[in-house]
């Protein structure tokens, strides 16, 4: 006569000889710091309840290959402990240890639900409403990337990116070695476009953020599974054509090679800071700010004039080949334009067309005046590329003021390491600030976020 059938519930380390009739939910291998591998798996019954299960490396080989996710199956005997895994995949305070002696026989069976996920509300991550030592499943939507660090030496690869879910509740989600891997192969294809949906199983909670487990997490990515179509079914119209966007600061910690938007190439590489921050700042820095364009200062050179087409050098002449000292042989110069204008707040970098007399500055630049602009500002060492301009003659103004002079070199100018910071003077002096004043920004907190 067959042994009757257990409920996971019920089970206790008061015998081994339990009889479990379950579904394998999910399964993973563990390699510990010695290189030594076991399996560990979740189980569950037609009741819904579910149990971690153990199974060591000295009777994996017996199991490796015959244990399948999503198969059913009747167990037989198990060493029954308490539930001591550090990181803990359900609520069961037991857990199961597979013996020499345990059997498990695959059986189609119809009434244990289906592979499904427990997810995590969103809500309740925020609230602090999570046990610090339980894995999560976790559903959202990509709103934004915020931070990218490449695998370079000492450093690990990890992407930070905001998740959202239905209620509109955001939360941060970091993806480390090869689940961020993963996720910027997908974000990086041209092939995917539109919203991104990730499924994060047994992710990690601690401080309102998630993370994914070292081992036994899975990352399903716009897969076409009911859990993720459900999900983007249910998202506004407008969010399920739009891809995620990349802020300023993982545009600045990625060395990858994808094609920036202009609004990408215009952040590449920055920080925000305002014009106070900038001039009291003396170490290497490149960096956004919002300024008020005023007026031009007319240049005795005009607004521009014919140089080399590698570097920003003045041509001899403008209508013979030469050698430049760059050592690019030049056979026609090309025009660059360089405009100085004051600005409140900022400094600019610009391309023009225009008259043919550089002295003669065109009726179109005329329409940057008097705008709220956000500008790319960098300083360089021997160059008056930024002045501090005292509030005097036509500048009045409270707010500090920069007269901005920018070259058309655009790919120099947009991706090019920045230079030393030096703030000249009105007379070309450069500036002691103290050390103590500079301003330091933390790369832990969250970058402003600018309308371009």
């Amino acid at each position: 006569m067959s042994r009757k059938v257990d409920s996971v519930k019920d089970i206790n380390d008061s015998k081994e000889t339990w009889r479990l009739v379950v579904r394998i939910m999910d399964v993973w291998s563990v390699v510990n710091n010695k290189g030594i591998e076991h399996l560990e798996m979740i189980v569950m019954d037609s009741l819904g309840d579910r149990i971690q299960v153990l199974i060591r490396h000295d009777h994996l080989l017996k199991w490796k290959e015959v244990i399948k996710e999503n198969m059913t199956c009747i167990i037989n005997n198990g060493s029954v402990y308490n539930n001591d895994f550090q990181w803990k995949v359900c609520d069961h305070s037991k857990k199961i240890v597979f013996l020499g002696g345990t059997t498990m026989k695959a059986i189609e069976l119809q009434n244990i639900p289906p592979k499904g996920y427990f997810f995590k509300d969103f809500g309740e991550i925020l609230q602090g409403k999570c046990k610090t030592d339980r894995l999560e499943d976790i559903i959202g939507a990509v709103s934004e990337i915020n931070n990218i660090q490449s695998n370079t030496p000492g450093k690990k690869i990890v992407v930070s990116v905001v998740l959202k879910d239905l209620k509109g509740n955001c939360i941060n989600c970091n993806l480390w070695e090869i689940y961020g891997s993963k996720f910027l192969a997908y974000y990086n294809d041209p092939k995917n476009n539109g919203v991104i949906v990730i499924l994060l199983t047994h992710a990690m909670v601690k401080d309102g953020q998630v993370s994914n487990a070292w081992s036994g997490s899975k990352l399903l990515i716009n897969e076409d599974i009911p859990e993720i179509q459900d999900f983007m079914s249910k998202l506004p119209t407008n969010e399920q054509k739009e891809k995620p966007t990349q802020s300023a600061k993982s545009l600045s910690n990625w060395s990858g090679g994808s094609q920036y938007s202009p609004v990408e190439r215009f952040v590449h590489n920055v920080k925000y800071m305002s014009l106070s921050q900038f001039c009291k700042i003396k170490h290497e820095t490149l960096c956004v700010t919002v300024a008020t364009t005023l007026k031009f200062a007319v240049s005795k050179y005009g607004w521009f004039y014919y140089g080399c087409t590698r570097c920003s050098s003045k041509a001899p002449n403008p209508e013979k080949a030469y050698e430049c000292s760059c050592g690019q042989k030049v056979e026609q110069p090309i025009p660059r334009y360089k405009i100085e204008i004051y600005v409140s707040n900022g400094e600019s970098k610009y391309r023009f067309n225009g008259e043919d007399d550089p002295m003669v500055y065109p009726n179109e630049l005329e329409m940057l005046l008097n705008k709220k602009m956000a500008f790319r500002v960098k300083n360089q060492s021997k160059t008056e590329y930024a002045k501090l301009v005292p509030n005097k003659e036509n500048l009045e103004t409270s707010a500090q003021t920069l007269s901005a002079s920018g070259e058309n070199d655009p790919e120099s100018i947009i991706l090019m390491t920045p230079a030393k910071d030096v703030v000249i003077a009105d007379k070309g002096e450069e500036v002691d600030f103290e050390a103590s004043d500079a301003t330091q920004l933390s790369g832990t907190k969250p970058s402003k976020k600018l309308k371009i």
